[in-house]
């Protein structure tokens, strides 16, 4: 075999993420494709969950983040989206490797293709070039699709934390600095509660 075709195969490697070991099979051409990189496990280690939530792991890649997560949600389930066909395949993959069947994999552009499902948490590492114009579009879209009171959580470098920190306090309202590390920083925001509508006759309207 030579080495071209030493390259074609599988990318194989085990972790252990949130106190469970796992294997995950990728490729070159996906990102950090020998590894789980350092902001993605920060951010793993870093979101909490309750048994029964929905998740979306927003640009899955392989699946690292949305598969660790859906042993923690037995009753729930776990989205996991990306653009990448060659990604979806491998995360389609890694989940029957490691006999996780709570989950949907499908093809989305970050929420274009989510429709009306709305979650517990939603999970990004986002790419260290994300522009104003993509992460207001991410942000917002975010919001919609996170029920009341519902978490966005996301790992970026360390040099954006002030960035994303202006663009969650202006979207949401709020922010958390959940790890700080030399390369990495994991942020989350929380999707305030909505107001209950007043119901009552004449409720809103003006005299």
């Amino acid at each position: 075999m030579n080495r071209a075709e030493k390259h074609k195969a599988d990318i194989v490697f085990r972790v252990r993420l949130r106190g469970r070991e796992m294997t995950f099979h990728s490729t070159w051409g996906l990102f950090s494709p020998r590894r789980i990189d350092d902001g993605t496990y920060m951010l793993i280690e870093k979101v909490e969950v309750g048994p029964a939530d929905v998740i979306l792991d927003l640009g899955c890649g392989y699946g690292a983040v949305g598969l660790a997560l859906a042993r923690d949600v037995p009753e729930g389930k776990v989205h996991l989206v990306d653009k990448d066909f060659v990604a979806l395949d491998y995360t389609r993959r890694n989940a029957e490797i490691n006999g996780i069947s709570n989950v949907e994999v499908y093809a989305s552009n970050a929420f274009s293709h989510v429709g009306d499902v709305r979650f517990d948490a939603v999970c990004a590492n986002l790419p260290a070039n994300v522009g104003g114009e993509l992460l207001e579009i991410i942000l917002n879209d975010a919001k919609k699709h996170l029920k009341p009171g519902g978490r966005l959580y996301v790992v970026t470098i360390a040099g954006l934390r002030k960035f994303i920190r202006r663009n969650f306090e202006e979207v949401f309202g709020n922010y958390a600095k959940l790890k700080q590390g030399k390369t990495y920083t994991v942020g989350m925001a929380v999707k305030e509660s909505e107001p209950p509508h007043d119901r009552r006759p004449g409720a809103g309207r003006s005299e």
